[in-house]
């Protein structure tokens, strides 16, 4: 028992570090130091994290949705990281990266765990209005206002992250760089599209539980209509 604490406080440890010093621990990163044991604290810590807010929002419709958000929401972010890892690494490589596939790794899910805490940090506010109001439409634009913002914060990290390791490498710089912006915007969208694929995470209010909804229109027409709604515009 103690020693499942102790490697838990190891686990949190490194996250911690990286959140207090994040120069020293990328550049840790970049000098290969420990990589095993960032990739797997990082994944562990994010994902409980994540896990705790997707039961938070699910709990919004039942206990059983409360569980499957809570195994669906770390699964999105784990889902999209390894559809889009590959792209910017073999990208990279081409253009004179000299970084192995599991310093990449390791950079990305810097991005995802800072999203994860802010998502954490977020928890009681959601919390809060799921206790105090049953507009559904209210709570899905807070959540994806919450999503685009603790993305947007995780993203950025990223990018500042990936100039930081990969700015010694001179060859290719530049060319680098517009990668990786492209590869954020993929990321994002493929991140977006893939959490519809996935959906529901909320739950309808008066239906019955679901683990996946029919494939049907997308993301972005779901948030229109949303905003919609609350404006009055519906039939």
């Amino acid at each position: 028992m103690i020693e499942r604490k102790s490697v838990g406080i190891k686990y949190f440890a490194v996250l911690i570090g990286l959140l207090r010093d994040r120069e020293a621990f990328l550049e840790e990163i970049r000098q290969g130091a420990r990589l095993p044991n960032k990739i797997i604290s990082l994944l562990v810590c994010s994902s409980i994290f994540i896990a705790i807010y997707g039961g938070i929002i699910g709990a919004f419709h039942s206990w059983m949705q409360a569980l499957s958000s809570a195994i669906k929401l770390p699964a999105l972010y784990l889902i999209t990281l390894l559809i889009c890892l590959p792209t910017l690494y073999f990208a990279n490589v081409i253009f004179g990266s000299k970084r192995t596939f599991g310093q990449h790794f390791a950079l990305v899910l810097t991005a995802v765990s800072v999203t994860s805490v802010l998502l954490f940090s977020f928890a009681p506010i959601t919390l809060f209005f799921l206790i105090t109001t049953n507009n559904y439409q209210f709570l899905i634009l807070l959540n994806v206002l919450i999503f685009a913002i603790t993305g947007f914060i995780g993203v950025s990290s990223l990018y500042q992250a990936m100039n930081l390791v990969l700015e010694q490498e001179n060859e290719g710089s530049k060319t680098r760089k517009k990668i990786l912006q492209f590869w954020l915007f993929l990321y994002a969208f493929v991140g977006s599209q893939l959490g519809w694929t996935l959906r529901p995470f909320f739950g309808t209010p008066d239906s019955p539980f679901q683990l996946f909804r029919e494939r049907e229109g997308n993301f972005y027409l779901s948030v229109i209509q949303a905003i919609s709604y609350l404006l009055g515009f519906h039939a």
